[in-house]
């Protein structure tokens, strides 16, 4: 690990070489906002397996460094650049994970506008954004909380709602207890669905069901989970899948999916190849829906249920300083949590630092 630490305005950056081992921080002078754009002292960061492959070189091997890696974060104005309205120092804010996408299907030129590769991330003590691109995050949460949606939170609603169109009384599938896995669990009961989960963690089964999972489907014991699925759904399979594992778990959750469903295919958990069954996709009129988290709009969405149902809030399983940026990211990559992994700089609201093990 980096022997460097966090101190005073700057940030994590990898360059030179990909790898945990060479981030290192870089101590930087606070920056000021250009015209039209707001400098946010950022408070709260939570982490994606995103971060994690994108530090260490498999996400995007041609990635230009240095980069400051992290994609989603909360903070508070500092300032306002010129011709700036609507926000004022003091505000609290989030930004959208992707600038440049506000509305609609994704755009061609989406991934050119995304925080943490190609775009400078937030795992810094200052960012500056463009106005347009920041929300304010539901009042009732905790800035860690908030930290958490503008990709785990918003890629659960788009592929639940935007594109899913996700019913009361249909059925629904998640793979995992991470944080996508969690706010669907969450999102779909709220949204009056049957929630089904499969993990491969008996003792995260227990957590998982008091969020609203219905049935819970042991990987560990049953590889071929798609039976045990179509089971408890009396043969019928689920109506939507949230499929987090990739190439590992895409064949189990085509069969395990009803004639005329959906699969969001979010995650590359488990592998990015596969072979596909490609009869019993179209045989049974499947559809597989590509989901690469969400636009302003979407996240606006998420917002305004979460700020209407205060009851629903994010799972945090650990919260660590800014400066253990790389100890946190070596124990999401071992797999252990249960919903989000936090960052926290100096100034974040809530309580003092937590790091559990189940």
């Amino acid at each position: 690990m980096s022997e460097a630490r966090a101190e005073g305005p700057g940030g994590w950056i990898i360059d030179g070489r990909f790898g945990l081992d060479a981030l290192r921080w870089r101590s930087a002078p606070v920056p000021a906002p250009g015209p039209g754009e707001v400098r946010l002292r950022l408070r709260a960061m939570s982490l994606n397996f995103r971060d994690l492959l994108m530090v260490t070189g498999r996400y995007n091997p041609r990635q230009p460094l240095p980069l400051v890696p992290g994609s989603d974060a909360v903070g508070v104005v500092e300032a306002v650049g010129e011709g700036v309205e609507g926000w004022s120092v003091g505000d609290r804010a989030t930004p959208l994970f992707c600038s440049t996408w506000l509305a609609g299907p994704v755009p061609a030129e989406a991934t050119a506008g995304t925080l943490g590769g190609p775009l400078p991330g937030v795992f810094q003590t200052h960012r500056c954004l463009p106005a347009r691109a920041l929300l304010r995050p539901p009042a009732h949460l905790s800035d860690a909380e908030a930290a958490t949606l503008p990709c785990a939170g918003v890629t659960a609603w788009r592929a639940l709602f935007t594109e899913g169109r996700l019913q009361p009384g249909q059925t629904l599938l998640t793979i995992g207890t991470g944080g996508v896995s969690l706010f669907a669990v969450q999102l779909g009961r709220l949204a009056g669905a049957r929630v089904l989960l499969v993990t491969r963690s008996r003792h995260k089964a227990a957590a998982a069901e008091a969020l609203g999972a219905e049935v819970i489907v042991d990987a560990g014991e049953a590889p071929g989970w798609a039976k045990a699925v179509r089971a408890a759904t009396g043969g019928q399979g689920v109506d939507r899948v949230v499929e987090l594992g990739g190439a590992g778990t895409l064949a189990q959750s085509i069969a395990a999916t009803k004639a005329g469903g959906t699969i969001a295919l979010i995650g590359v958990l488990d592998g990015v190849v596969t072979t596909l069954p490609l009869t019993s996709i179209f045989m049974r009129g499947l559809r597989l829906q590509g989901i690469m988290v969400g636009s302003g709009e979407d996240h606006a969405a998420l917002h305004a249920a979460l700020a209407a149902h205060p009851s629903l809030r994010p799972v945090i399983h650990a919260r660590w300083p800014l400066s253990a940026l790389p100890e946190a990211l070596a124990a999401l990559g071992e797999g252990q949590h249960l919903g989000k992994l936090v960052l926290e700089a100096p100034g974040a609201e809530g309580e003092p630092y937590i790091n559990r093990s189940l």
